[in-house]
């Protein structure tokens, strides 16, 4: 689709975790994203997929311009009526082109991130397409929007052991691609799947997230 840039990716990769959730009971295990559960994630999820520019400055405006109690905020509003609720809800929102402002590569990130902050939380999988997690890579590589990846990642070389990708300059961090996404935007978790002479200092900034 001509000029739809990351959209129809981000379409998909809706629908597929939504596809993969479908059976899922355990909605109180605690995600790789921090403090959350696996059903916050969720709620975070369609949260995103449903504000409009104008909704997030009403929002945080409404929050007293702080980040995180709007996003705590949105985050109860999608799972106030329970997990099946906010699933269908993201199955009603999958399609859905808007998003808050800021560049829609980071709406595509947001979603295989926090994807697999529920997957890898419940011992489920999903192998993206190599260029998904290329153009993933690609933007979190060049972006502090929000999780400093780019601060994380300077002066190290990424490379991709399942695929060819690799980038910057420096000591080493090497992988299966996806790992990397995930380390780049502070997951702990993916360290074990990773090697190389930069790991320890990427370790450490992980910590440090």
């Amino acid at each position: 689709m001509p000029g739809s840039g990351p959209w129809p990716e981000i379409h998909r990769e809706r629908a597929a975790l939504a596809d993969d959730l479908a059976d899922v009971q355990a909605w109180s295990a605690p995600s790789l994203c921090r403090e959350w559960t696996v059903h916050d994630v969720l709620g975070h999820v369609v949260s995103t997929a449903t504000l409009t520019p104008v909704r997030f400055f009403t929002g945080l405006a409404g929050s007293g311009f702080r980040f995180a109690a709007m996003t705590a905020k949105n985050i109860a509003r999608e799972t106030a009526d329970g997990p099946a609720a906010t699933l269908a809800r993201l199955r009603e929102h999958a399609d859905d082109t808007t998003g808050p402002p800021g560049p829609a590569d980071s709406w595509l990130g947001e979603i295989v991130v926090h994807g697999t902050d529920i997957r890898w939380a419940l011992g489920l999988d999903r192998a993206f397409p190599a260029a998904t997690l290329i153009r993933v890579a690609e933007f979190y590589r060049r972006s502090n929007l929000l999780i400093g990846a780019k601060n994380r990642v300077d002066g190290l070389t990424l490379r991709a052991s399942d695929t060819e990708w690799s980038a910057g300059s420096g000591p080493e961090v090497a992988g299966p691609l996806l790992a990397l996404v995930m380390a780049m935007t502070g997951r702990e978790a993916a360290l074990d799947q990773l090697s190389g002479a930069g790991l320890e200092e990427l370790s450490a900034r992980c910590r440090t997230a």
